[in-house]
Order: structure tokens, then C-alpha cells, then sequence
């Protein structure tokens, strides 16, 4: 009898990944690619495509079950679309099951990237154990995947979980094209949006800022630079990751009243720097929260670092069978 095993497929907007996995998520083969999104949805599909079915001849002597296709939204999981993620320019309405389907004749599911990271942290990683669990992802954007007693939820049109959106103050950093949204104060690209609003006023004060010598290099500073910064008691850095913990803690007391979670997960920025967020957002919680709802969750950094994406396209085709 042959050896079971799945692929996973990781479509993003600077690079996307095929993985064959076992149902142990230990990871047998990884092929990756830059997407070039300059060449269009055909360009990037061919090579899926192509590293998919050199896999597939690799493992020759393994059954394939199912793939799981893990892409940013917004999409139609039912219908099997990709509906122009931002990311992705010209990618509307592509029937990406359809054609993974056709080529390798095996069952596929796709699923948005929060979500699919939510099954990951759930399934093997930081959220395992628990019935109710929210995952954020705190990466370039904020995006969530709810585990609600033991199942993904993901609402009525695959809309459920947009809590970037949250609008949080009346004006602020933009994210998901809101200004003053949770994702625009709670996002690598929301942070960094922040940190120049306020070393420009700083700088044109007459202060000096470290790591910032002129405007040019203000425009490209990263959320890694100001946690770099952070790190090494720089207090305009500390200043900003503050703001952006309390926000955070505003947010996450609004996800803890609602839905009542076990655990929250957060991933990326705050996963690398918890530190420079928790005093700030327990805080608030602890003002916030209900306490009963508060005293039974617990906020966590992601445990499945880089290697997530790869986790969770694998898992959306685990949990497909």
C-alpha cells in the first residue's frame, strides 16, 4: 500500500511555494519561486503548475490525497476564486481549484491565508489544545482566522475575520484603506506609517533621531528598524511600538468581548517582539475586557515562525480529507 501524502500550495505576492507533506505536517519537499506579479496570474499558475507536477513525478511512489491552496483574499472558497487580492494585480476571478483540479485529478480546497495560518497554530502550534481560538496575523497587514468550538469559521462569504478593518481612531495611520483602522496601527506596514508621522514632527522640532538622517531614509524606515532600535532603549522607537500596544489591547479587548476565546494568537511582528507590545496591551485589556471573558485568555506569540505559510497550505489540504 502507498505511502499517503499532500500538497500544499502557498500563493503570495512576492513569492509563492508548493510542499509535499505528510499527515504529520513533516515536510518532505518544498519547491519556491518569486511570483513576479508583473507577469500576470498565467506566468505564476505555469509554474505552480510545472513545481506541482514535478513533485507529484517525484513522489511516484507515494498516493497523493488532496491540495490545499492557502492565498490571500478576498476570494469564494465555495466556488473555488481568487477575487483580486491587493497583492495580486490582474488576478480576478481565477478558478485556481478548477485547474489544480483537472491537472492532478485529486480533491482541492482553497482557503485564505489567515484563516489557513489559523488551522496551522491551531492544529500544531501555539493555538493546539484549545475550542476557541483567534488567530491575527500582524504581518505587512492584520487579518485573523477564528477557530470557533473546534471548526474554522469563516462567515457568510469568506468575510469573517477582517478585523483590520476595525476602525479604531478618527484619523491614523491607513490600513485596509481605512485611516485610523486597527491594521493601520497594527501592521508592519501601519507601524512603519506611524514611526514617520512622528519622527517628522520630532525632526522638525530640531530633534536628532539615530538611526534617521534625512527624509529620504525616513520614507524607507521598516518595523524592523524601529524594533532594532527599540531594542536598544531608543525611546522615540518605544514610543511608537506603545502606541501601537495600545491599540493592539483596544482591539484585542473587543475580539476578547465578543467572542470569548480561549487563546489569541498573534504572529509575525508581534511574534518576534512580544516585549515591546505587552506591558501597553495587558494594560488596556486588564481596563477593558470584560474580566471574566479576559481571565480565561491567553495571548500568545505564534509558534510556527517563518515556515507557517508552508504549515498551513499543507493543513487546508490535511483537514480537506
Amino acid at each position: 500500500m502507498k505511502k499517503k501524502y499532500y500538497l500544499g500550495i502557498d500563493i503570495g505576492g512576492t513569492k509563492c511555494s508548493v510542499i509535499a507533506g505528510n499527515e504529520r505536517m513533516d515536510i518532505l519537499h518544498k519547491i519556491q519561486f518569486r511570483t513576479e506579479t508583473h507577469k500576470g496570474p498565467d506566468y505564476t499558475l505555469d509554474n505552480l503548475c510545472k513545481n506541482a507536477a514535478t513533485i507529484v513525478n517525484k513522489f511516484s511512489d507515494y498516493a497523493l490525497v488532496s491540495i490545499g491552496i492557502s492565498c490571500g483574499g478576498p476570494l469564494d472558497s465555495k466556488r473555488g476564486l481568487i477575487l483580486s487580492p491587493p497583492n495580486l494585480p490582474g488576478w480576478s476571478k481565477i478558478p485556481v481549484v478548477k485547474i489544480f483540479k483537472e491537472k492532478f485529478s485529486v480533491p482541492v480546497l482553497l482557503q485564505n491565508d489567515a484563516n489557513a495560518c489559523a488551522l496551522a497554530e491551531w492544529k500544531f502550534g501555539a493555538g493546539a489544545g484549545t475550542e476557541n481560538m483567534i488567530f491575527l496575523t500582524f504581518g505587512t497587514g492584520l487579518g485573523a482566522g477564528l477557530i470557533l468550538n473546534s471548526r474554522l469559521y469563516t462567515g457568510t462569504n469568506d468575510m469573517a475575520g477582517e478585523v483590520g478593518h476595525i476602525r479604531m481612531a478618527d484619523s491614523g495611520p491607513i490600513g485596509y484603506g481605512k485611516s485610523g483602522s486597527l491594521e493601520g496601527f497594527c501592521s508592519g506596514y501601519g507601524i512603519a506609517q506611524l514611526a514617520q508621522r512622528i519622527i517628522l514632527q520630532k525632526m522638525e522640532n530640531g530633534e536628532k533621531i539615530s538611526y534617521i538622517d534625512n527624509e529620504r531614509q525616513l520614507e524607507n524606515i521598516t518595523t524592523k528598524d524601529l524594533a532594532e532600535a527599540a531594542n536598544k532603549g531608543d525611546k522615540t522607537a518605544l514610543e511608537i511600538f506603545e502606541i501601537s500596544g495600545r491599540y493592539l489591547g483596544a482591539g484585542l479587548s473587543i475580539l476578547i468581548d465578543i467572542i470569548n476565546p480561549q487563546r489569541i494568537v498573534i504572529g509575525s511582528v508581534y511574534a518576534r517582539n512580544p516585549h515591546l507590545f505587552n506591558a501597553t496591551c495587558m494594560d488596556v485589556i486588564a481596563k477593558e475586557a470584560l474580566r471574566d471573558a479576559a481571565d480565561v485568555c491567553d495571548i500568545v506569540p505564534a509558534a510556527l515562525g517563518d515556515q507557517v505559510g508552508d504549515y498551513a497550505s499543507l493543513c487546508v489540504a490535511i483537514m480537506n480529507t
